[in-house]
């Protein structure tokens, strides 16, 4: 598995240029609305120096980190569920996405027009979720015709009639999906609507350097929770991409900044979702695996192929720190650091694991 994020925000908040810089695709970022008329889709690889430091001591042939991807749509404008612009009609291409980022645009500049004509993060929020909300209202309405029509031949449908019409109403107070109280039975039944607000939401706040550095006042001045928040620069991330690595490093720490605006993004994205990482490490390849958190070692094992996970027996487990300083898989096992674990084993943030198993013909 992996992780996909839809990017959305009104026109000519810096998304483009955003997408731009994280994918490093030159997609058009031109400075009038409705310039991304294609969703555009980037595959990001995940910054993880764990991979390089398991590459200095497992001689591997090549290291394969995990990835994100990004799916870019045309700004969205009030009245789009009602047909205004061209973002609604992209909206079905983020709806199979894990998590939406909403780019806000904190940034000041006379040469790039906001299409409100005023810098308001508050106002374009609103925007964002109503229009979202809307979206999400029009497939609930048609989800429940077809519920109705389905109860003549099947009562059972009036548990699922009953969910949809709480979600409804819901949505109709405007509280996205993702906020109103739902049991996980409930939750799995509405999973196939593949509803936008029901998805974890990150804001993406897209300033200038003064920005990053002020990032605890905007989350106090705006009241927003800062696990939902990310300040990123989208002008500055593009800088980045024209430096060597050591002048990467030297330039945030310049800015005050511990990562680039994409490794903070791609963590929250983690966060928000309950990701984690876990490794196989071999001469053949180094490579990261994204479960979700609590996973079982079968299940861990089952995203490299199904038959891992059916004929299941045993994995050797190490923390990938123990393989690092006791140089190599000879060495963690001499240091007693490597161990067998069995079906109940819960896979941890960075194991590196080799998966026995057994399949029946």
């Amino acid at each position: 598995m992996g992780l996909s994020i839809g990017i959305v925000g009104l026109p000519n908040v810096g998304k483009s240029t955003l997408f731009n810089a994280i994918t490093k695709n030159q997609v058009q970022a031109e400075n009038y609305p409705f310039c991304t008329i294609d969703p555009n889709v980037g595959v990001v690889a995940v910054p993880d120096e764990r991979l390089e430091k398991l590459a200095a001591v497992i001689p591997t042939k090549q290291v394969v980190p995990a990835v994100v991807e990004f799916i870019d749509i045309a700004g969205l404008v009030k009245g789009a569920a009602q047909g205004e612009g061209l973002g609604n009609q992209f909206l079905s291409h983020i709806r199979s996405c894990d998590a939406i980022a909403e780019v806000i645009r904190v940034f000041n500049d006379t040469k790039v027009m906001h299409v409100e004509g005023k810098i308001d993060p508050l106002s374009d929020m609103e925007t964002i979720k109503t229009e979202l909300i809307l979206a999400d209202l029009d497939t609930v309405k048609r989800k429940k015709d077809r519920t109705e029509k389905e109860l003549k031949a099947n009562p059972k449908a009036q548990e699922t009639l009953e969910i949809i019409i709480k979600i409804e109403q819901g949505l109709n107070e405007g509280t996205p999906v993702r906020d109103i109280s739902l049991s996980d039975k409930d939750k799995e039944q509405i999973r196939e609507m593949n509803l936008l607000t029901a998805k974890p939401h990150i804001y993406v706040f897209n300033g200038d350097e003064e920005h990053l550095t002020k990032t605890r006042e905007i989350i106090q001045d705006m009241a927003i929770n800062e696990n939902n928040l990310v300040v990123i620069s989208a002008k500055i991330e593009g800088e980045l991409n024209q430096l060597t690595d050591k002048e990467k490093r030297d330039y945030l720490k310049e800015l005050g900044q511990e990562g680039s605006g994409l490794d903070n993004l791609i963590r929250k994205g983690f966060e928000l979702l309950g990701l984690s990482t876990y490794f196989t490490a071999g001469e053949r390849e180094i490579k990261a695996w994204t479960i979700k958190k609590g996973w079982t070692a079968p299940k861990a094992a089952g995203v490299i192929h199904g038959d891992f996970e059916k004929g299941f027996v045993k994995a050797e487990t190490v923390c990938w720190k123990d393989l690092y300083d006791n140089k190599g898989w000879a060495g963690a096992k001499t240091a007693g650091k490597v161990r067998l674990e069995g079906r109940e084993y819960l896979v941890k943030d960075g194991d590196v694991m080799v998966f026995k198993f057994a399949v029946s013909h």
